[in-house]
């Protein structure tokens, strides 16, 4: 007799292959058969007309304080990730020198969004060292799996302290060798990698640059280097710079030295002139370097509303005094007329904006979400382009929709150049040999941003619902959701439904999984705002053979670990037959 058995699914088991009706025998921790399983299972799950895949490996997450007081890691796990990955974007919390907690509350607070007092209240430092970290990580049941890597900035403010994000201070050559040595033990240690962030849009909460933004050619290769020898470890950075050959020279230096791969966020259109950074992989592809730009399944989307932490009359002077205030409060000083005239009457302290020009220009790109959310809306859908067709002026329409539903309603402002109003620059970049999917941000951005649901929108925009465009199999964003993030980071005992790996699925109600529209929650420590999207359509979320979810509802099992890199058990298990 089995331990479970799940009957009769549609199988896309992350490998690429066709899809194929089987049933699936779990023992313990790991899948023990696939095909016709005649024994019975102690218990079974029928998903018949269900799809069956493996649990989703996401790599691009901020968990990193959460991890410390949350089994479950929602939102992730409501949206079948089994395993995440944290420690992105060379922020995190360790090393860390004692009396230092809150600047790397700080940064995390100021580039992640996640409120400061939260996690002052939620982390309880039982560490220094990044391999006391990861005990500490170890010790704190969950629900799903997850990983961490060494960040720069925690690295750089241990050595240099009040100089960790000077931009005339480089370490001298006793810091960078003290550096080198954090790095290198951290990841002996178990980290999955290092991180690190070069971008000019990254900032603590004073607005001061984080630690690594700039730091020479010659630093970022030696910390690279670190890793020299080992046998596990990938390199993470976000960079303003990968249009530049100098970027390229010290990136393909450290690949080729080290042997481990890398994979780049690119934050500046350079990046992608002439799909420069694309050549580039796919030439050290053919010369055996891995070089993986992250890529995610749409553009990070601002959200406007009452309820996040912006809108465009935050800056109006007499909205200005309201930004604090309760919901109920907002929603009774916009229903007074005069009020609302005052409000149209003022201009935004604001003026430009980033990534949209003018407060006018940004409302032809701003898109009210409603219940059930389009991420690729037309340019008629902006609050500009409904206010045009109605013939009114585009903010006294924005200010009357902020107040629907209860002042819940959510508006979505697409970054980086929605001016095509499609996502064919997604689709190609997406369908690269060498793209690694991620950018979820789970756990971060709490104010702004809820993109945590990002497979599920790749698994129904791409997959099943895209009017724009043509669409992408099932099969291919399977395997790019499961097994190729689980490569990627060495964790090669997952994402494959075969025998002897890991026993991580979901069941999906594919024909009814559905994404509601975020909302803003108050469960962070100290009451602490999050915004969250919930998701129907899951029907059983397993992790090392445990159902960890059942219709979106914890059963209360926890059989989430720690993973650490160079773990020998991190493979497929012979099975006998």
């Amino acid at each position: 007799m089995h331990d479970l058995v799940i009957r009769n699914g549609i199988i896309i088991d992350g490998s690429g292959q066709e899809r194929f009706q089987a049933d699936i025998a779990i023992d313990g921790e790991r899948i023990t058969r696939v095909g016709k399983v005649s024994d019975a299972g102690r218990r079974e799950i029928d998903a018949t007309g269900w799809l069956v895949t493996p649990g989703w490996v996401d790599v691009h997450t901020h968990y990193d304080g959460q991890a410390t007081w949350d089994p479950l890691l929602a939102p992730s796990s409501w949206h079948g990730v089994t395993t995440v990955v944290m420690g992105n974007c060379g922020v995190g919390f360790a090393p860390v020198r004692p009396g230092q907690e809150q600047y790397l509350i700080e940064l995390m607070e100021g580039v992640e969004d996640i409120p400061g007092s939260a996690l002052a209240e939620g982390i309880d430092w039982q560490w220094e060292s990044f391999p006391e970290y990861l005990d500490a990580l170890e010790k704190q049941p969950r629900a799903i799996d997850i990983g961490t890597q060494v960040p720069h900035g925690a690295v750089r403010a241990y050595v240099m302290g009040e100089r960790c994000n000077t931009q005339d201070d480089v370490p001298t050559d006793a810091e960078l060798a003290e550096m080198q040595a954090l790095v290198r033990e951290g990841i002996q240690a178990g980290a999955l990698g290092f991180s690190s962030s070069r971008t000019w849009l990254h900032k603590d909460k004073h607005g001061v640059h984080v630690p690594g933004t700039f730091a020479g050619s010659d630093e970022m290769l030696a910390l690279g280097l670190s890793m020299n020898g080992l046998n596990h470890g990938v390199f993470e950075l976000v960079s303003d710079h990968l249009g530049d050959d100098d970027e390229w020279a010290w990136v393909q230096a450290f690949a080729r030295e080290t042997g481990r791969p890398v994979t780049l966020v690119a934050t500046s259109a350079a990046a992608f002139e002439g799909n420069k950074m694309y050549r580039i992989a796919e030439a050290a592809r053919k010369e055996g370097i891995e070089v993986r730009p992250q890529i995610a399944g749409r553009p990070t989307g601002v959200l406007h509303g009452l309820q996040s932490n912006f809108h465009v009359f935050m800056g109006h002077p007499s909205f200005a005094r309201l930004n604090d205030a309760p919901l109920e409060e907002k929603l009774a000083a916009m229903a007074d007329p005069a009020f609302k005239t005052q409000v149209l009457a003022e201009k935004s302290r604001f003026g430009l904006m980033a990534f949209g020009g003018s407060l006018e220009q940004l409302l032809w790109l701003i898109f009210p979400l409603g219940e059930h959310p389009n991420y690729e809306p037309d340019r008629s859908e902006s609050i500009a382009g409904r206010a045009e067709a109605l013939g009114r002026d585009p903010f006294d329409l924005m200010y009357d929709l902020l107040q629907e539903d209860g002042g819940r309603q959510l508006f979505y402002q697409p970054l980086g150049g929605y001016q095509t109003y499609n996502f064919d620059f997604f689709r190609a970049s997406m369908e690269h040999p060498n793209v690694l999917f991620g950018l979820s941000d789970g756990g971060a951005h709490c104010g702004v941003i809820a993109d945590a649901g990002m497979p599920t929108f790749i698994l129904t925009h791409w997959g099943r619902d895209r009017t724009k465009g043509e669409r992408m199999d099932l099969e291919f964003l399977v395997r790019k959701l499961s097994r190729d993030t689980a490569e990627a980071y060495g964790l090669n005992d997952r994402g494959l439904l075969q025998p002897g790996y890991l026993a991580d699925v979901n069941v999906i109600d594919f024909d009814h999984l559905t994404l509601h529209r975020p909302e803003a929650v108050f469960d962070l420590p100290t009451g602490g705002k999050r915004l969250v999207q919930r998701v129907d359509g899951y029907e059983h979320i397993i992790k090392r053979g445990q159902e960890i979810l059942t219709k979106g509802e914890p059963t209360g099992a926890l059989p989430g670990r720690l993973v650490r890199g160079g773990d020998p058990t991190l493979v497929a298990t012979a099975i006998t037959p």
